[in-house]
C-alpha cells in the first residue's frame, strides 16, 4: 500500500501544520496532474514576478488574504499594467516562517513541498522572491492559480535564465507547433542536453524533456504523496536524477 505521507521538506514543517488557514481540499482517483507541457500549454499566462508584498483579510478570511506580485516579465499572454494581486494567497511570515523554503532549482517534476501540506496548491510565498507564476482567470475575471492540484503553477527560480524558465520557454515553443514537430523540437533538445554528459543540470532537464515526450507521469495524483517509487520500476538513471534532486534540496538550494 501506498504511503499517503506529504512530501515535506523538514520536520519543522510537519509541525506547523495545525496552524496553517488554508481548507483542506480532495481530489477523485484518477485524477492526473498536467504535465509541464500541459501546464505551459493549458496556461493563460506565464510571468516571471517578484513577490513585493502579501495583504491579510482583516476579517481573518484566508480566501480574501492577497498577495501582490510586480511582474519582471511576460512569457505568455497579456497582463495589465503595473503590479498584479493575487487572492487566497500569503506571506510565509503571516503563515509559518518554516513554510518559507524556496523551490530546488533542479526539481522539475514535483510542485512546491507547500503543495502537499492540505490546500493541494502552493500558496504561501516568502517575501522577495522571485518565481515563475502559470495563470489562469477564474469566473470573476481575476487571475488565479493555472494546473490545478499539486501543479508546478509558482516555482521559485534565482533569474531569468534559471533551468525552469529555460524549460517552460522549450516547451512554450513546442506548444505552438503541430504535434510530429513538437516531438521533433523536444527529442532534439532532449538530445543536446544528454550529450553534456558532464553536466547534471542538463541531464536533469533532458529527463524532464523526456518525460513530456513520454506522456509519463504518476497514474494518480496519490503518487506523488508516496516516499519513493517502486525500486523495481525506477531505472538507475532514475536513482541517480532522484539523488541528485534530495542532495540539492538537502543542501539548501
Amino acid at each position: 500500500m501506498r504511503s499517503l505521507r506529504p512530501v515535506l521538506a523538514s520536520a519543522a514543517l510537519v509541525l506547523s501544520l495545525a496552524a496553517l488557514p488554508a481548507a483542506a481540499c480532495s481530489v477523485a482517483p484518477g485524477y492526473q496532474v498536467p504535465s509541464n507541457l500541459e501546464l505551459t500549454t493549458e496556461a493563460e499566462a506565464i510571468v516571471l514576478a517578484k513577490v513585493v508584498s502579501g495583504q491579510l483579510d482583516p476579517g481573518g478570511d484566508p480566501f480574501k488574504s492577497t498577495l501582490t506580485l510586480h511582474p519582471l516579465e511576460t512569457l505568455k499572454g497579456t497582463l495589465p499594467e503595473g503590479d498584479l494581486a493575487l487572492n487566497g494567497m500569503m506571506l510565509s511570515r503571516d503563515a509559518d516562517p518554516a513554510l518559507g523554503m524556496v523551490s530546488s532549482p533542479y526539481e522539475f517534476e514535483r510542485a512546491h513541498p507547500a503543495s502537499f501540506i492540505g490546500a493541494c496548491t502552493r500558496f504561501i510565498f516568502p517575501l522577495g522572491t522571485t518565481a515563475l507564476f502559470f495563470l489562469r482567470k477564474d469566473d470573476k475575471g481575476q487571475w488565479t492559480a493555472a494546473g490545478g492540484a499539486f501543479s508546478r503553477w509558482a516555482e521559485d527560480v534565482p533569474d531569468a535564465d534559471a533551468p525552469w524558465v529555460r524549460l517552460t520557454r522549450l516547451y512554450l515553443r513546442a506548444a505552438a507547433l503541430s504535434e510530429g514537430d513538437r516531438a521533433a523540437l523536444l527529442a532534439s533538445e532532449r538530445d543536446a542536453l544528454l550529450a553534456r554528459a558532464d553536466d547534471p543540470v542538463a541531464q536533469l532537464m533532458a529527463a524532464d524533456i523526456a518525460r513530456q515526450l513520454g506522456g509519463a507521469r504518476p497514474a494518480e495524483a496519490y503518487a506523488l504523496l508516496a516516499d519513493e517509487p517502486q525500486a523495481q520500476t525506477e531505472s538507475s538513471v532514475e536513482a541517480a536524477l532522484r539523488q541528485m534532486r534530495r542532495a540539492a534540496i538537502e543542501a539548501g538550494n
